[in-house]
This record gives structure tokens, C-alpha cells and sequence, in this order.
């Protein structure tokens, strides 16, 4: 069964959508958690719309570690995600998810920890603009090879405050 929720954050009311796991443990696997006005992301009319139901418990854990990490005190997440995307994304959201909290790394060098070539680089970019979860799959800390911000599907400012609750910087 798919589920929804939203919860308030500094980066204004973010949606959660996952799968209700089928084990005992009745906990959730996270498919997207989006942003308002989002380039590609869903709305809360859409996971409604969809069939969706809306179950705020199922998310309890994620939605605590989002607010321990708004508030400074989280630097990472425990967090099951469900498996999507093709397997080229897979492997440069793998890379995300390795990206240390406060740390930035530009879209060559992502390229490069894949085996990719300066070709690559785009295929990379594209990848990242395709993570349905932002936030918690860091996608954020990839700047531009000259320091500078490029590309956020939630809008630059929020990159931007996100890199500066971490402590990272760019250009």
C-alpha cells in the first residue's frame, strides 16, 4: 500500500511518499520526499489522487530524524528507501548517499568515483536531477567544478540553505 504525509520544515511543507512494508515491524520504505514547487515533484493532490493513503504514523521515525537534522543534530539518516530508478542512477545515488554531511563534491568528480570520463559528466547531472528524495539522498552537496551552485530540483536557495546548515560553502 502506498502512503503519504507531509511534515513542516525550514524548507517549507515537505511530502513523503513510501510502500508500507509487509513485515511485523510495520515500517515504511521511502519512494519520495519533495518539496513545494519541486521541478518534477509530486503534490499532495497527486499522491491523493493516486490512490494514495495518507498515514502521518507509518513516517514517525523518518519524520524525527528530518527535524533532529533541521534542528542541527542529526548529520545523517537510517532510512529505507524503496528501490527505484535504472541502474546507472542507482550507482550515482549510491555515490550521494556516501557524500559525508558538510562536504561538497563538483559533478566531474562524482563522474570520476563512478569510472566515468568528462563525457560523463551530464549523464551524472541528469541522474541527480532525477533523485525523488531530496534531503535525505544528498544530492545538494554536488556544486558546480568552479565552487559555484548549479542545478537543484527544489530551487537554489534551498541547496544554498542546506549547504549552510551543514557548514559547507560554495562559490
Amino acid at each position: 500500500m502506498t502512503v503519504y504525509t507531509t511534515v513542516s520544515s525550514p524548507l517549507g511543507e515537505l511530502l513523503l511518499v513510501g510502500e508500507e512494508s509487509a513485515d511485523a515491524r510495520g515500517g515504511v520504505a521511502l519512494v519520495s520526499l519533495s518539496v513545494p514547487g519541486q521541478k518534477g515533484g509530486a503534490s499532495v493532490e497527486d499522491a491523493a489522487g493516486a490512490g494514495c493513503r495518507r498515514d502521518p504514523a507509518v513516517f514517525a521515525g523518518i519524520t524525527g530524524q528530518l527535524a533532529a537534522y533541521f534542528a542541527g543534530e542529526r548529520t545523517g539518516f537510517a532510512i529505507d528507501f524503496a528501490e527505484g530508478g535504472t541502474g546507472f542512477q542507482r550507482r550515482v545515488w549510491a555515490e550521494l548517499d556516501g557524500l559525508p554531511y558538510g562536504a561538497t563534491v563538483s559533478y566531474g568528480e562524482l563522474a570520476g568515483r563512478i569510472g566515468l570520463s568528462g563525457a560523463g559528466v551530464r549523464a551524472v547531472g541528469t541522474a541527480i536531477g532525477r533523485n525523488p528524495l531530496l534531503v535525505v539522498r544528498p544530492c545538494h552537496r554536488v556544486i558546480g567544478a568552479d565552487g559555484s551552485l548549479r542545478g537543484y530540483a527544489g530551487g537554489l536557495e534551498r541547496k544554498q540553505w542546506l549547504l549552510g546548515l551543514e557548514g559547507a560553502s560554495a562559490a
